[in-house]
């Protein structure tokens, strides 16, 4: 018998059992801890939903609240600059239905990690209000989770950090409630951490949120929690029956969240501004940010501005993506000047790739290939010396510039021999 009739032969055997489908077992509501009194004395109010129960604190703001530099109020000036917009950015949104989202968790990762605070901050017909979730114990988790509302479709989220953390955290302890947990949204997110980075990069050494606050936001905190301690607080106060030290905690995380709209705020207004003459290196930063998005009239203008602006030392950084962008319009002599001028400030590694640029054009373009070959020079002698390169980028910057070096020579060479030919 061959050995695919074998197969048919022991296909007939085997019997398919119909897929039989599993019962979610009932939820079973926990009860109610022992401590909830003593905790409503202290201010929070008890929610209690078909899971469980949960602690709730609620603050409402005016919109002429003062937080460091600015008032609450200005978030709905930002969102008019977004909502007059006409590309496409990151941490641009219509202002609808926004939530500044929060979390204090019992640790930092795995499935033994729980979330404990839930902060949210959003606008409420004609003030802001602060609602603040937290665990009554691990058992009335799906009630903190479904209280929370971010099952809710049609949200946009804004975090710090929360692409990375407080939402995957989310996440987890949601697929673990799933069973009887509506479905978790997919909602718009804007991580502000990002949009820090790229704006403050090279000069802020550091993006904890707390910093920010003192070097960007005006607000410096008096009293406050450290964060590694939130854990620790936490789970003393559900021991002991005694949230007095938690309450710092949930301050903690309100102060995080007011600085998260104030942050926005700011954010949005250094991006979009008429004039960009906050800082050299921001102001870089948001053109650089706007040509990484394809915008690039908008980044060439910001460029543009900041060689107006500033001293030439200064404006360094900003000739050299200008350059870039007169290269990719075909104003090659544009480029060729800007390219110079931010020789005067760049780090040894810019410098070799505006030296390269330098040596494209003159060679190319301006059929200069002395000026080619003294920018090739140049640029050979910085990768022997810097210190910026690892020894296989040096290796590959070397190969690429003596090959360059040897056709500029051999075209000198050609040039020379045919001007003696068309003098005889």
């Amino acid at each position: 018998m061959s050995f695919e009739k074998n197969l048919l032969q022991m296909k007939k055997l085997i019997k398919k059992k119909p897929a039989t489908k599993q019962s979610v077992a009932p939820f079973v509501t926990p009860q109610k801890p022992s401590y909830s009194k003593a905790w409503e004395d202290e201010g929070l109010s008890i929610v209690e939903n078909k899971f469980g129960v949960v602690f709730e604190k609620k603050i409402v703001y005016a919109p002429e609240h003062v937080h460091g530099d600015f008032k609450l109020k200005e978030i709905f000036e930002a969102f008019t600059l977004w909502n007059s917009f006409k590309g496409e950015h990151p941490i641009s949104t219509d202002g609808k239905k926004i939530v500044f989202f929060d979390t204090e968790t019992t640790g930092l990762k795995g499935t033994g990690t729980y979330i404990f605070l839930i902060g949210q901050l959003t606008w409420n017909e004609d003030h802001f209000e602060m609602t603040q979730h937290v665990l009554a114990d691990p058992s009335h988790e799906a009630a903190l989770l479904y209280e929370c509302g971010l099952w809710k479709p049609g949200q946009t989220v804004i975090t710090y950090n929360g692409k990375s953390f407080d939402w995957p955290q989310l996440q987890t302890r949601w697929t673990l409630n799933r069973e009887h947990l509506p479905i978790l949204a997919d909602p718009i997110h804007i991580d502000l951490l990002h949009g820090s980075r790229r704006v403050w990069r090279n000069e802020l050494d550091q993006f904890k949120l707390v910093h920010l606050e003192v070097e960007k936001l005006g607000f410096k905190r008096v009293g406050d929690i450290p964060g590694h301690l939130a854990p620790i607080i936490y789970m003393d106060a559900v021991k002991s029956g005694v949230p007095t030290t938690l309450l710092k905690v949930l301050h903690h995380n309100e102060w995080d969240i007011l600085s998260l709209l104030t942050l926005f705020i700011h954010s949005t207004k250094l991006i979009l501004q008429e004039q960009y003459n906050n800082s050299s290196v921001s102001s870089t930063n948001i053109g650089k940010w706007f040509s990484d998005l394809k915008d690039f009239d908008k980044g060439q203008s910001v460029f543009e501005q900041i060689i107006k602006e500033y001293s030439k030392t200064e404006a360094a950084q900003a000739f050299y993506f200008l350059g870039f962008e007169y290269k990719r319009r075909k104003q090659m002599i544009l480029a060729y000047e800007a390219f110079e001028q931010s020789l005067i400030n760049l780090s040894d590694v810019f410098q070799i790739q505006a030296y390269e640029e330098l040596a494209k054009i003159a060679e190319h373009v301006k059929k200069d290939y002395l000026a080619a070959q003294v920018h090739v020079e140049k640029a050979v002698l910085l990768i022997r010396n810097t210190k910026h390169l690892k020894p296989l980028q040096k290796e590959r910057k070397n190969w690429a510039f003596d090959k360059r070096l040897k056709r500029l020579v051999n075209k000198q060479t050609i040039s020379r021999a045919s001007a003696r030919f068309d003098r005889k």
